[in-house]
């Protein structure tokens, strides 16, 4: 019996060639979007699961208040470490400091590489629980220990075996390799990590990380822990939220707070806004799991769609059968078959179309995502929905085929209901509806994007190029390799700075000046820069002047931006004097001598921060900023630059950044999610434009005699067209009017996460709905003119 029902299912698939395509083809490309999205999905819930103590794990945060703002982060002060040991040492598990990501110069002979780590202190491997290849898990007992991941060991010794080998760090600085680890997995934290050293070794590397250990106002550090067993990050959290202020004074007029943030946080909840946690990644994680239901349920509609309208062809099949003795039950039993045979089909190809484009969409989320072959969950839950995809689809055409009287169907006398094309047509809205909503998110992130693009900078950062110069090998060469580059010719201009110029990487608070207003808590960002910077990057200066080499009192002079003026409220700031509170008696205020246009240095998407450009009196470098010869092109300024780089530094890697790719990079995550969201958006509407060309194929065919007639008596195909099609047009424009509110409503929340945001223009909600309207009229159209201009004669004699 069973043999007979998919024999059956094959000859009808087989006889309606094209519907059977299109059934086929439009919900394995419906099941291929929901499979790929689901291992997305299922890759961001997955962040962080290389790491078998995730549960414990945690990273001290804290919230301080300024101003009435509350404003909360990782950066943490050296004593809580302290603090937390003695107060609740018996809490936690481990308790871990941490510098922030570095890069170093590692050398073994004449090998030189650049590599990113941490400083940690020697819970940090057993914490993380790396998994240790060669050597010892607690191999950070030592000042100058390093542990290596295996691909940063291979690079330095080959297949030499490393343990107990010395490693130069940063070409001065012996260290010996106690630990290989493997290299942690693109999807967690700590994947860049490429070497760990001891945090004994970094706290006693300079004198202000010395000076930290007791200074609550420092916050400059990392501080990860683990929870003992029966203890929970709530709990521990509210015993721990005042430690800070209870233990300085000082600190107590910023409120701060101190609490854990859980490591399957850290990823997808890490978004605050006013001390309160408001989401973060996992808002997309929603939004493509919404995505990936919806393209299923068009997928889905277009399959029940076209089923029941085939199905009605089929009546005298089913009183024939009803007739010589088949039940109700074998009928629905037949129908049932068919559907499961249908849908078995389409995941095959599903599973095809998944294979063969991973490769594409791993390169544009910028994943490594992998087939789950051996993943008995994944063929569970695929069994289990071609099961209930098979039911829901086909269960409308057996229950309802199986109902029909023999008698009127095999005398002609049967006819569909009224209403019976009420459920397609509900179907239909509820595609476009969701297809039009998929349109107009995409253009409007899309638009976001480019909004924040053509944000202005402040700066030209158009044949910018930044080097990072984080070895000691570089103290005191500014001079040298600035007057060494400008010689060259491929260098017109040359500067340094604390930070990068896509990032601020300190911020400063207790400062005076006339006209600060009482109570006012003051936080700036701290920029210290050599007196070419502003030239270089092409400041645009709004008051006042640069800094300049001929006048040695600049030294202690500032420039601030024109945010800082704002948020300071100094009138006529030229000449104005700003004092340090904590060492006033030690050290000479700060004098304001320019201001400048704001220059956009973090997200693009929030206001710029009130920023002080201060002149670098302790060579306190990170980077050199490098303005290439414009006259000559880019590969031949880079030689020349590399040449002189390595007359000077010849052990050190030549290492560089194009300062527009830098700022570009900060758009990534948003650039992806419009790549996703708009490629999804288009197997949306081509699935729907599926199911409506199958559709109107079956209105035309159900239509054949009438059309012929009325060609007879004198009907145009222009008329034929419009009577054709606009039932549909209809439909569509109902779907509009549903999506355009949905839209707006989804969207202009979404929006709101931006503090520098575009407006939801109308056009882009004209623009989608004549675009569905039009997609709409070419599907539909084709069908309609094909019938129309058909000989009616032929159609005529055929009935």
């Amino acid at each position: 019996m069973i043999k007979n029902y998919f024999k059956i299912a094959w000859r009808n698939l087989w006889k309606n060639k094209i519907y059977s395509f299109i059934n086929i083809f439009g919900l394995a490309i419906g099941l291929a979007v929901t499979i790929t999205i689901s291992l997305w999905v299922n890759d961001e819930l997955n962040y962080n699961h290389y790491f078998k103590n995730r549960e414990t794990i945690a990273q001290v945060f804290q919230s301080q208040t300024l101003n009435g703002r509350t404003g909360t982060g990782n950066a943490i002060p050296r004593p809580l470490e302290f603090a937390l040991r003695e107060q609740y040492g018996d809490k936690f598990r481990h308790i871990v400091m941490s510098s922030w990501t570095h890069s170093c110069y590692l050398k073994n002979g004449d090998i030189n590489i650049s590599k990113e780590g941490n400083y940690m202190q020697k819970g940090a491997p057993e914490m993380l629980d790396l998994e240790i290849l060669k050597g010892v898990k607690n191999g950070l007992t030592e000042k100058n220990n390093i542990m290596l991941s295996a691909s940063a060991a291979k690079a330095l010794f080959g297949d030499a075996d490393p343990i107990g080998k010395t490693v130069q760090a940063n070409n001065k600085n012996p260290m010996i390799v106690t630990a290989v680890y493997k290299d942690i997995p693109v999807n967690n934290s700590f994947n860049d990590t490429d070497f760990l050293m001891s945090w004994e070794f970094y706290a006693t590397s300079q004198e202000w990380i010395k000076n930290s250990a007791d200074f609550w106002g420092n916050n400059s550090f990392q501080l990860f822990v683990q929870i003992a067993e029966n203890q929970t990050m709530e709990g521990i959290s509210k015993a721990i939220l005042n430690v800070k202020k209870d233990a300085d004074e000082d600190t107590r007029q910023y409120d701060p707070k101190i609490f854990l943030l859980p490591m399957n946080d850290w990823y997808l909840r890490s978004r605050f806004e006013n001390g309160v946690q408001t989401g973060g990644r996992i808002e997309y994680v929603w939004l493509f799991t919404l995505i990936g239901a919806f393209v299923l349920l068009l997928a889905c509609i277009n399959f029940m769609n076209l089923s029941t309208a085939r199905s009605e062809k089929r009546a005298k099949e089913v009183g024939i059968r009803k007739s010589v003795g088949s039940n109700r039950v074998q009928i629905i039993r037949q129908f049932l078959g068919e559907s499961l045979f249908v849908v078995i089909l389409a995941f095959i190809v599903a599973i095809a179309v998944v294979v063969i484009s991973l490769g594409g969409f791993n390169y544009l989320a910028g994943k490594e995502i992998h087939f789950p072959w051996t993943n008995v969950w994944f063929w569970l839950i695929s069994v289990a929905f071609i099961l209930f995809t098979a039911l829901i689809s086909g269960s409308y055409p057996a229950l309802y085929l199986s109902s029909f009287k023999p008698v009127k169907v095999l005398k002609g006398t049967f006819k569909a209901g009224r209403l019976a094309s009420l459920p397609r047509k509900v179907l239909v809205v509820t595609q476009f509806t969701v297809s039009a909503t998929l349109i107009i998110g995409t253009l409007i992130i899309l638009k976001q994007i480019q909004y924040t693009k053509n944000r202005p900078v402040g700066y030209n950062k158009e044949g910018l190029i930044q080097m990072p110069t984080f070895s000691q090998d570089f103290d005191g060469k500014h001079d040298v390799m600035r007057n060494e580059f400008l010689a060259s010719g491929a260098v017109i201009n040359m500067a340094t700075s604390s930070s990068p110029n896509t990032g601020i990487w300190s911020n400063r608070s207790g400062f005076d000046w006339d006209g600060k207003p009482e109570g006012f808590q003051e936080d700036v960002a701290w920029v210290e820069v050599s007196p070419d910077y502003a030239q270089t990057v092409g400041l645009k200066f709004l008051e006042g002047r640069d800094f300049s080499r001929e006048f040695p009192t600049d030294s202690t002079a500032v420039i601030l931006n024109k945010t800082a003026v704002k948020y300071m409220g100094i009138e006529n700031p030229i000449g104005k004097l700003i004092r340090d509170t904590d060492v006033e008696d030690k050290e000479p205020p700060l004098k304001i001598v320019g201001v400048v246009e704001d220059m956009v240095m973090e997200s693009p998407y929030q206001p710029v921060k009130q920023t002080w450009y201060v002149f670098d009196r302790y060579g306190n470098i990170s980077y050199y900023t490098l303005r290439m010869n414009p006259d000559k092109s880019v590969s031949d300024n880079l030689k020349i630059i590399e040449q002189v780089f390595k007359k000077q530094f010849p052990h050190l890697p030549f290492q560089y950044q194009f300062v527009d790719e830098q700022y570009a990079r900060k758009f990534a995550s948003e650039e992806r999610v419009a790549s996703l969201a708009g490629v999804f958006t288009v197997l949306a509407i081509l699935i729907s434009c599926l199911g409506l060309f199958g559709l109107a194929s079956f209105v035309a065919e159900q239509k054949t005699k009438e059309i012929g007639i009325r060609k007879v008596l004198g009907a145009t195909v222009s008329r034929l067209w419009i009577m054709l099609s606009k039932d549909f047009i209809y439909l569509v424009i109902i779907s509009l009017l549903i999506a355009t509110p949905l839209a707006y409503y989804f969207m202009h929340r979404w929006i709101q996460s931006f503090s520098y945001r575009t407006d939801l223009s109308w056009w882009i909600f004209i623009l989608s709905g004549g675009g569905a309207l039009l997609i709409t009229l070419i599907t539909v159209s084709f069908q309609a003119i094909k019938a129309a201009i058909a000989n009616p004669v032929k159609s005529l004699r055929t009935e």
